[in-house]
């Protein structure tokens, strides 16, 4: 994802982002290709390095029946704006201005865990 470094978060800014979202996309690569579904995730951060996405997938969803190739992404959607050039005071200068649209996304990388087991899921979460 492009991202001119004056837009560059610092690391409480993406953790604010995780655990705040709702649902997010779950992408995958597949042997059949390009694999995506919107699923609730709740962030854990004291899971791995970074932390960890933990999700609910429907059984009847086979995406995550199928074997990923590389690794997963979840774009994380944050709040987002259309802003008008109205409110540039540079209208009032040139009139040279152009509508914009503000938004707060994270793409999440990692390696897709599958838990298939009753007693983990009852269990809780931590590996």
């Amino acid at each position: 994802m492009y991202l001119p470094k004056h837009f560059v978060p610092d690391e409480a800014a993406v953790r604010d982002l995780l655990a705040g979202h709702g649902a997010s996309a779950l992408i995958t690569m597949t042997s059949e290709g390009l694999v995506s579904t919107l699923l609730p995730f709740e962030y854990d951060p004291d899971t791995g390095e970074h932390g960890a996405l933990i999700g609910h997938m429907a059984r009847g969803n086979d995406q995550w029946r199928r074997p990923v190739q590389g690794e997963a992404m979840v774009i994380v959607r944050g709040p987002e704006a259309y802003v008008t050039p109205s409110w540039y005071p540079a209208k009032e200068e040139h009139h040279r201005v152009v509508p914009t649209w503000n938004y707060i996304t994270a793409h999440v990388y990692g390696q897709l865990v599958v838990h298939d087991d009753p007693a983990w899921t009852e269990g809780g979460y931590a590996d």
